[in-house]
């Protein structure tokens, strides 16, 4: 049975808002939880890594892995892989640097430029869209695809309601 996808949308004012957002991600976030980021440079991805680390516990300085493809923290709750598909062509590419083993370990994995590894990817991945509306302002879109990140996204939901 397909779970159907499950959207939200929110509307961030500012990197803070956009950090708070990951951040109560983090809280809820259980292993093997894959979270895909879309948007342009600058759209707020990393910001929001930033933030859901926070909410995982992890005490590291959190910066974008573009040139090294992956970083790994391992001082919260849980690790955190965050990955940066920028400089990668296709899931080919990501197999041959070890994305299997990021998606199939005991941590939360968050890619930056995940469509550019769609094939890659488990069926069951929280998808967040960034879109740049000012400055500081961002339109963020999260979709759950599957059961896992969909109760990932009622959970949150639920939560900016409390």
């Amino acid at each position: 049975m397909t779970i159907p996808a499950s959207v939200l949308e929110i509307a961030s004012p500012s990197v803070e808002q956009t950090q708070e957002l990951g951040a109560r991600l983090g809280k809820i976030v259980q292993a093997g939880d894959v979270i895909a980021l879309q948007g342009d440079l600058g759209a707020g991805k990393t910001n929001f890594v930033q933030g859901l680390a926070r909410g995982l516990g992890i005490t590291e300085d959190v910066n974008s892995p573009t040139f090294i493809l992956a970083n790994e923290y391992y001082s919260g709750r849980l690790p955190l892989f965050h990955i940066d598909a920028y400089r990668v062509r296709d899931a080919a590419e990501a197999e041959g640097f070890g994305l299997d083993d990021y998606l199939n370990g005991n941590g939360v994995t968050v890619i930056e430029w995940a469509e550019r590894v769609r094939d890659a990817l488990p069926r069951d991945v929280l998808w967040i869209q960034f879109e740049y509306v000012s400055e500081n302002a961002r339109g963020i879109q999260l979709d759950a695809l599957g059961k896992e990140s969909r109760a990932r996204l009622d959970e949150l939901e639920n939560a900016a309601r409390a």
